[in-house]
């Protein structure tokens, strides 16, 4: 209670010396040959006071200053005082609302709805157009687009080889090559490779199986014609086995080795998942038809245009010899009257 006291008694003593205040700052102003301020508010608990030269004068500003919440600054360029009192909260909140910097404007929902329904309504007028090559042009440029998007999606599955030693595969005679089939047809142990490929799953199983067995054969299928020797290559470099027999069938029996240690890490790092050997399949089938398809749309067009330039010519052959029936019409009337 008595700091209380003694807070409402400094303000009353505040309050009562304000007025004297303000009257000493008006007669000082008036002595100095200056017009008195304009009334200011009657409570005042600090006042702040600037002074400058200039042009041998000197410029006074009485200003009531609130606990620092203004901020009073003096400008002296272009030969004139200039006073600026401002708020800092006022001030903060100018910068605040400073515009941002000017960028791509974003577009609103209904912007680019607008914009897909004039592609859309472009493209159906392209696809029903009465004339045929505009048509074809159409789905041609759309096919070439699809593939170049399938190949930069093709490109972010490839895989960069390790810098490994090359596999030096053992050397075996006639006799054990021979042997070697017999036991892998026998044994009822493989490993498939589908439409994915070869990936790091299939090294693993391999490795695997050569856990108990000598030898272990792996069926390719689906394969293209060929396709089983670039297997029998791939899998020989990751499993650093030895492929004995490729069979029509589109199987290979590989051996493991005489010397044949299991490694550690059995799926090599430089091989693909089982998820992205499907993703990556997927993109290389819908290149193939994607290709296939554009090559289709080529010879239609270049089709097209051969018939029309045969069309063209057989109306200029047929409009000459139109004219040369004419003329020689004209010419065998103009001998019977002669004649007659």
């Amino acid at each position: 209670m008595a700091s209380l006291a003694l807070k409402l008694v400094r303000r009353r003593s505040l309050r009562s010396a304000a007025p004297a205040l303000r009257s000493l700052s008006d007669c000082l102003m008036r002595l100095r040959g200056l017009r008195s301020p304009r009334p200011r508010a009657l409570f005042a608990p600090f006042c702040w006071v600037a002074e400058a030269e200039m042009d041998g004068r000197r410029w006074c500003l009485h200003q009531p200053v609130r606990h620092g919440s203004t901020t009073v600054t003096l400008n002296t360029d272009g030969g004139f005082a200039r006073f600026a009192v401002a708020d800092a909260g006022t001030k903060q909140k100018a910068d605040r609302r400073q515009p941002p910097a000017k960028g791509k404007k974003k577009m609103s929902r209904k912007a680019k709805v607008n914009q897909l329904k004039w592609y859309r309504l472009k493209a159906k007028k392209k696809m029903k157009s009465p004339n045929p090559e505009v048509r074809i042009r159409y789905k041609l440029e759309k096919a070439k687009r699809k593939e170049e998007w399938l190949i930069e999606k093709l490109r972010k599955y490839e895989v960069l080889r390790s810098l490994e030693p090359v596999h030096d595969p053992e050397i075996l005679t006639e006799e054990e090559k021979f042997y070697l089939k017999r036991t892998g047809e026998k044994k009822k142990n493989y490993v498939p490779v589908g439409r994915r490929g070869v990936f790091g799953g299939v090294v693993l199983n391999m490795h695997l199986h050569w856990k108990k067995h000598e030898t272990v054969k792996v069926i390719c299928k689906p394969c293209r014609p060929g396709q089983v020797y670039d297997y029998a290559e791939e899998l020989a470099r990751l499993s650093k086995g030895t492929a004995i027999d490729i069979k029509p069938n589109n199987t290979i029996i590989f051996y493991r080795g005489k010397n044949y240690v299991q490694p550690k890490v059995m799926s090599p790092p430089d091989t693909l998942s089982k998820q992205k050997a499907l993703e990556k399949y997927r993109y290389e089938q819908s290149l193939e038809h994607t290709s296939q398809f554009i090559e289709k749309l080529e010879k239609e067009l270049e089709d097209y245009q051969k018939h029309v330039a045969l069309f063209k010519n057989r109306e200029g052959t047929s409009g000459k010899i139109s004219s040369a029936d004419i003329t020689v019409d004209d010419l065998t009337t103009s001998s019977d009257t002669e004649s007659e």
